[in-house]
């Protein structure tokens, strides 16, 4: 069975890669098309749209990411396979065509969906032998995540529902697909957060504050705050996206980006009084 590290930019993914060597590494980019967020450096840019074989404008993590991945490819010393599917903008306009009014939020996880398990998925089903071994980064204590997906697997398999062909008549021919068995090495081998700090402590690659989308829903109202100051610029895409609606869809129930943005700043919180649930890590 073939072994597929999944990598998200954060320390944790990375600390895999580093010591869990796989057959392949595969990281699934995030994009936006709006050219008020166009990634700064165009050599950069120029690089990542050769990566995943399509104009890259920009992204809506943190753009340290970037970085992070261009560094971590040079310290592993192997090849790190850049993937992306729709974009952002492409994923809300599709919901749009289908007469849909809402944004993704904690019940309808769809920019989880397509921008990083579909596109992991059909990679993984074009370059491999399914079903792959994947290795997944809950850390010891996580166990409960871990055993959370381990109950959606089949003997030990996970299946994804997918399509390939067509049917007779145009429509999607869908089938369960066997897709990867996961695997917990840093729960196997009782490995910490503080030891994935220590880890990373004087080597060369830079870290983002924090991965996944500066405006993630899974983020609390204190931490979305935090980074409305620490990137105005990205967060404001989000907050643009439920005026876009007339607020009739919002990414987090009870408030707006709006709201979240005119909050008062909590001067006395430090970056590390936010932990990795609030991070808004969004899953594999």
């Amino acid at each position: 069975m073939q072994t597929v590290n999944s990598l998200s930019g954060g320390k944790t993914s990375s600390y895999i890669a580093s010591n869990y060597p796989a057959d392949f590494n595969v990281f699934s980019l995030v994009r936006t098309d709006d050219r008020d967020l166009l990634f700064p450096d165009e050599k950069i840019r120029k690089v990542v749209s050769e990566k995943i074989g399509r104009e890259f404008i920009g992204t809506l993590e943190d753009n340290d990411i970037i970085y992070t991945m261009l560094d971590l490819e040079q310290y592993l010393g192997q090849k790190i396979n850049w993937i992306s599917g729709m974009s952002f903008d492409e994923v809300l306009k599709m919901k749009q065509g289908r007469g849909d009014v809402y944004l993704p939020n904690k019940a309808q996880r769809f920019c989880t969906v397509e921008m990083k398990i579909k596109p992991i998925f059909y990679w993984c089903a074009e370059n491999t032998d399914l079903p792959v071994e994947m290795r997944i980064g809950f850390r010891s204590n996580e166990q409960s995540r871990a055993t959370t997906m381990i109950d959606r697997c089949e003997d030990g398999i996970e299946f994804m529902k997918a399509t390939f062909t067509k049917n007779k008549n145009g429509t999607n021919h869908w089938e369960d697909v066997a897709y990867r068995k996961p695997v917990f090495p840093l729960i196997d081998d009782g490995i910490f957060k503080d030891n994935i700090e220590e880890y990373w402590k004087g080597k060369p690659v830079r870290f983002a504050y924090l991965n996944n989308c500066v405006g993630c829903f899974n983020r609390n109202e204190m931490l979305l705050k935090h980074m409305s100051n620490k990137d105005p610029k990205t967060f404001e895409w989000f907050a643009k996206q439920e005026r876009d609606t007339d607020y009739k869809a919002k990414f987090k129930t009870g408030t707006t980006y709006d709201k979240i943005k005119s909050h008062k700043s909590q001067h006395t919180l430090f970056d590390d009084d936010f932990n990795e649930c609030d991070s808004g890590y969004c899953g594999l």
